[in-house]
């Protein structure tokens, strides 16, 4: 009986066209994009320098320091809802910041979400794993911690930067709430690097086997650390995370880093 249901004849291999931007978004980026926007190569990276932005700047930052990885970048002003006109949706339906266009691919191909965009060049452009992992462990140890990132502090402390600097209106419940949330998820970090609870020794970095290893979980992360007092955490309130603060330095002394930080400003 089983045997009279197994077929035979030889599997049959499917070929899969890959999934490419349709030549509908080519033209209708031509017909609404910036014109230096339709003339790049290679990476062009559609950005601003908030928390997410900076992610993919010192992404790309850090692989042109590696690998002399070429990119270019255009400065989208949210603020006057760049992002929404319709030439931005046909690359990022959800009409945000940051998005990165691969024109090396045989048709451009945009990418979404800084989290998929760090896996997306984690794929295809470091191919020694510098900042990922080949090992599979390590490298769900990375994915643990970038989805931690997108799904806790980022959401968190987003919420309240906006309830604490831009609110119409102060509601004492939502800063609080937000607040302490964030303030819980620093300490997250902080507890993960000192070996408090796993009783491992010390960390460098949030992923990787002994210390860690400088990753995409990093530099996802840091991003948001970096402003996390502009976002209403005070400074005797960080300053017991020692391992935070001093993971913090580390990665800021980072050339890349640095470049990321302060040369992706509005163009006058």
């Amino acid at each position: 009986m089983i045997r009279s249901l197994i077929s035979t004849q030889p599997l049959r291999q499917v070929t899969r066209k890959p999934l490419y931007t349709s030549s509908i978004l080519v033209r209708t980026m031509a017909s609404g994009a910036p014109a230096a926007l339709q003339n790049e190569k290679g990476l062009h990276l559609l950005t601003m320098p908030t928390p997410n932005g900076r992610k993919i700047q010192t992404a790309l930052e850090e692989l042109k320091d590696v690998y002399q990885t070429p990119f270019s970048w255009t400065f989208i002003d949210i603020s006057k809802n760049t992002q929404k006109e319709p030439w931005f949706l046909a690359l990022n339906p959800n009409g945000r910041i940051p998005t990165l266009i691969d024109n090396s691919q045989p048709k451009p191909f945009p990418v979404m979400e800084s989290g998929a965009i760090l896996l997306y060049l984690d794929q295809f452009y470091d191919k020694n794993k510098v900042f990922g992992f080949a090992d599979p462990l390590e490298h769900n140890q990375m994915l643990q911690w970038l989805f931690w990132m997108n799904a806790g502090l980022g959401p968190m402390q987003g919420q309240l930067n906006h309830f604490n600097k831009f609110a119409p209106e102060k509601i004492p419940y939502g800063i609080k709430r937000y607040h302490d949330e964030t303030l819980r998820l620093l300490s997250v970090i902080d507890d993960h690097l000192s070996g408090k609870w796993s009783k491992e020794p010390e960390r460098d970095y949030l992923a990787g086997n002994g210390k860690g290893k400088y990753s995409w979980a990093d530099i996802s992360t840091f991003t948001w650390v970096y402003i996390a007092e502009f976002s209403g955490i005070a400074k005797d309130e960080l300053a017991p995370l020692k391992h935070l603060n001093a993971w913090l330095e580390r990665i800021t002394q980072r050339p890349a880093v640095q470049r990321a930080l302060n040369n992706y400003t509005k163009p006058e």
